[in-house]
């Protein structure tokens, strides 16, 4: 199931990601940059070009044969990437934990889209990876991620302070987490 695609609409659907979404990557993150300003880090311009994406995938990739993170995209009806959903940080043992992020592309938003992978992504991440919890932060006033988040089970549990730098300073962030089963870990 973790290879597997998803369709989440009767155009789009949920796919891993693979080092042929550079480009898709680049064109959707250029168009949606102002979009995603408020809650993402500066990035360089070369972070919205093809090699900076295609170097970026190369450590994602590289980190989900080691296990720490599985990478998705959200990929419309030609198979262009247009929004990427993550767990990092995937921990196993007593934790069984992990930490989403995603974001979609400007011209999706509003769809449903975010809402739909994520639950589908937490369904891989109980069934397949066996996590007991997946956790998610939001700068305060991303109400729309918050919206997808409590939508999808996620409590919001805390508020970390200048949890991250976004947007060119250090903002407090919402804390979510959803329980996705009370079993023990996976042996």
């Amino acid at each position: 199931m973790i290879n597997d695609t998803y369709r989440l609409d009767a155009e789009v659907r949920l796919r891993p990601a693979t080092p042929g979404d550079a480009a898709s990557f680049a064109d959707a993150l250029t168009r949606s940059r102002t979009y995603m300003q408020p809650w993402e880090p500066v990035r360089p311009d070369t972070f919205y070009t093809e090699q900076g994406q295609r170097e970026r995938l190369a450590g994602i990739l590289a980190d989900r044969e080691a296990g720490r993170v599985m990478p998705w995209v959200i990929a419309d009806a030609e198979d262009r990437a247009v929004g990427g959903f993550t767990l990092s940080n995937i921990v196993l043992g007593p934790f069984c934990s992990a930490v989403l992020g995603y974001w979609v592309d400007v011209t999706y938003a509003g769809r449903g889209l975010a809402t739909a992978a994520v639950q589908r992504i937490c369904t891989v991440a109980r069934n397949e990876l066996r996590l007991h919890r997946v956790e998610a932060g939001t700068v305060l006033d991303n109400v729309a991620s918050q919206r997808v988040l409590t939508k999808c089970g996620f409590e919001e549990f805390g508020t970390a302070p200048r949890y991250l730098h976004i947007n060119g300073e250090w903002r407090d962030h919402r804390l979510f987490q959803r329980i996705l089963h009370d079993g023990p870990p996976a042996g």
